[in-house]
């Protein structure tokens, strides 16, 4: 095995930690409604804007990202796979860390905003993880 190989299997690694990562958040989701629903007294409707948000941060996210990249190139190419993973990573843990003062001010809206900048960081995740892992190894096991 060569040192571009293991170099190649860390690489793998972690991005296989990363879609488990996020995948994990997005599944806590569900348990996050009947939560919020009971400390905030929500009905159906309030109690899904938690999904809605999330998964309203992929559609913004991506169609901001479709924008720029229809002006000024694709975004990734210009900074890179890594440099585009640890930008998702900072958003998603900018996203993570506004948990805390929604918790502390006891604020549906920042619960909700926080769920949508975690969002907008996973959506970056796998804009630059989804290439970067085909392009890791052989274009056989792409």
């Amino acid at each position: 095995m060569t040192n571009q190989t293991k170099n190649y299997t860390s690489a793998f690694i972690s991005l296989t930690f990363l879609f488990f990562l996020w995948g994990f958040m997005t599944v806590l989701n569900d348990i996050l409604v009947p939560y919020l629903k009971g400390v905030f007294e929500l009905n159906h409707t309030q109690s899904m804007l938690v999904q809605f948000a999330f998964f309203m941060a992929y559609f913004v996210g991506s169609v901001i990202y479709f924008i720029i990249s229809a002006y000024y190139g694709d975004p990734i190419n210009r900074i890179g796979y890594k440099k585009g993973l640890i930008w998702g990573l900072i958003i998603s843990g900018i996203g993570a860390l506004l948990f805390y003062p929604a918790a502390q001010f006891h604020a549906y809206g920042l619960f909700l905003s926080a769920l949508f900048v975690l969002g907008l960081g996973f959506t970056l995740l796998q804009i630059a993880a989804n290439p970067y892992v085909s392009i890791l190894g052989s274009e056989k096991s792409a």
